[in-house]
């Protein structure tokens, strides 16, 4: 589907083996692959993941419009700074279990998660 190459920002790259993609550009088809399925709910695994500060730039842009078109975005990430950046409601798990929750800006001033996830150095 060529509108979901355009969303993703691969429509230029339509004919173009997967296997000769790189890394971001990959992760930006599996994003297609899986909208084109029209869900309710998109779940991703640190999705940021071995992507370079543009291609985080260029995800975050895709995340806030798959969001603001209806659709539900669970992500699983490690990396605080990018869940800053893409979350409007984070869950922050520790052993399996829920230790925090809320908006980016109570997560970030939480002094229990800046230590565990953030750590010392974040202190005010």
């Amino acid at each position: 589907n060529h509108e979901l190459l355009d969303l993703v920002g691969l429509s230029s790259l339509a004919n173009v083996v997967a296997a000769n993609l790189t890394y971001g550009q990959q992760r930006l088809l599996e994003v297609a692959r899986a909208l084109a399925a029209q869900p309710k709910l998109l779940m991703l695994d640190e999705p940021a993941a071995g992507l370079n500060h543009v291609e985080t730039k260029e995800l975050a842009r895709l995340i806030r419009h798959i969001r603001d078109n209806g659709t539900t975005v669970l992500f699983i990430e490690h990396d605080m700074q990018v869940v800053f950046r893409f979350a409007s409601h984070i869950i922050v798990m520790v052993g399996g279990a829920i230790f925090a929750q809320g908006s980016p800006q109570e997560i970030a001033a939480d002094p229990r998660v800046r230590e565990v996830y953030l750590g010392k150095r974040h202190h005010g």
